[in-house]
């Protein structure tokens, strides 16, 4: 009977792991991919990402000093124990996921910003998402909002962006859970309120372009606005007592001609010519009525014991590259790659005032339990897709008869869905981690 030889078989043991190590590698190479896609490694903060304002969003309380051991590593304590993220800083990436839900699966999109059903015919701009360059910033579950905000109030108060940014958090929710409409009133539905019974949340729609007291421009009244920045809006502020969360939203209506008062008296105007009053701009008008809008917040929930959650959207840019009525006037159809554009002149400018008024208001809460504040802060990240508006595709198939000279473009809001889902993101990200937080200090 034969014996085999030991170097013959050390030799077959050779040749087999020749023969299964491709097939090794081929099995390990997927799992990689799949790592690095979904948990990148974090990018460190370059200094292009700098903003003109010091200022930045701190969402996260501080590292601890030890950390646990990794079997009892949970979501909610990396939230606490991770370093401070901040999401104002960071890059578009590509996103083979895509969003979650279509111009068909939502009913509350306004038809301006159906993009998909109004035929706009490249949709690259639904596969990127937000990569903040300290952390990763989750994809939107409705049903964390759902748990996290059960039996609460949350308005959208402000001017269009603030009704555009609450449609897309409808539409998101909207894949769990169906919305009831409630309430309607007003011109053009401004006034509306949505109940999910399946959670008891009620979600509400304030149209409110200064939050403070306006009478708007018509063709039956002044062609300009009239604003009286020391008396806050009670349409929506009569209302505070019977509100638990409230995003405000303001800026572009600031653009157009209007006449301030203040204490009863003409503070100023801005571009008023024929009128004998003094041009003093929007900038400091801006600034005062989000001081307003934040005073009579805190003071009316600071006194009711139910507390609040406040975020007040910073400025978000239009894209215009020409008239707003002629073909391609914002024809991007990818977002800016980092370097390419900076925040500056009047998009830096209203993004601090808004960041700098957050900032003292906080100081006045603190003195007051229940009171939670922050900016969301979406300038950068807007800045840079100018991609993601309806453009001439704010009415549905607008070259169905060829290409037109003149076409009526929306340079300004948002395709629904697209980028300003994002914006929905971050503040369920914040309020995850206030949650998280609350809880460890009871």
């Amino acid at each position: 009977m034969g014996v085999t030889s030991p170097l013959k078989g050390q030799s077959h043991s050779r040749s087999l792991t020749r023969k299964l190590l491709p097939y090794v590698l081929y099995a390990l190479l997927p799992i990689a991919v799949f790592r690095f896609y979904f948990h990148p490694f974090p990018f460190p903060l370059s200094t292009s990402d700098q903003l003109p304002h010091p200022n930045r969003i701190i969402l996260t309380t501080s590292s601890s000093s030890s950390s646990p051991p990794p079997s009892s590593f949970s979501r909610e304590e990396e939230i606490v124990n991770e370093t401070p993220c901040n999401y104002t800083y960071g890059r578009w990436v590509h996103d083979k996921m895509g969003p979650l839900y279509n111009g068909t699966t939502c009913g509350t999109i306004k038809e301006g910003q159906n993009c998909i059903t109004h035929g706009r015919p490249d949709l690259g701009y639904l596969y990127w998402r937000w990569q903040p360059s300290q952390c990763n910033l989750p994809r939107f579950d409705p049903n964390t909002f759902f748990n996290l905000l059960s039996n609460k109030h949350i308005a959208f108060v402000g001017d269009s962006m603030a009704r555009n940014q609450l449609e897309s958090l409808l539409c998101m929710l909207a894949t769990a859970s169906y919305p009831n409409l409630v309430y309607k009133n007003g011109e053009d539905n401004k006034f509306r309120r949505w109940h999910f019974a399946s959670h008891n949340i009620t979600v509400s729609v304030y149209w409110s372009p200064f939050l403070v007291k306006g009478v708007e421009k018509s063709k039956t009244g002044p062609d300009h606005n009239e604003l009286y920045v020391d008396v806050v809006d009670e349409r929506w502020g009569s209302d505070l007592e019977h509100i638990d969360m409230v995003v405000l939203s303001i800026g572009h209506w600031f653009l157009h001609p209007a006449v301030y008062y203040e204490g009863g008296s003409v503070l100023g105007c801005h571009y008023c010519p024929g009128l004998n009053h003094t041009e003093i701009g929007f900038y400091d008008v801006m600034r005062k009525a989000i001081k307003t809008a934040l005073k009579a917040i805190i003071e009316r929930k600071s006194t009711d014991g139910n507390g609040i959650d406040v975020f007040l959207t910073s400025f978000s840019p239009s894209h215009f590259e020409g008239e707003w009525d002629k073909t391609g006037a914002c024809p991007k159809t990818k977002p800016y790659e980092e370097g390419e554009k900076m925040v500056e002149g009047m998009d830096a400018d209203m993004r601090s005032i808004a960041i700098e008024e957050m900032e003292a208001a906080k100081v006045n809460a603190k003195q007051f339990k229940g009171l939670r504040l922050e900016t969301l802060d979406v300038t950068k990240l807007s800045l840079m897709r100018p991609d993601g508006h309806p453009g001439p595709y704010m009415y549905p198939f607008p070259f169905a008869n060829g290409v037109q000279e003149h076409v009526q473009n929306d340079c300004v809001h948002w395709c629904l869905p697209g980028p300003i889902d994002t914006w929905n993101q971050i503040v369920l990200e914040v309020i995850r981690r206030w949650s998280v937080v609350s809880k460890r200090e009871e």
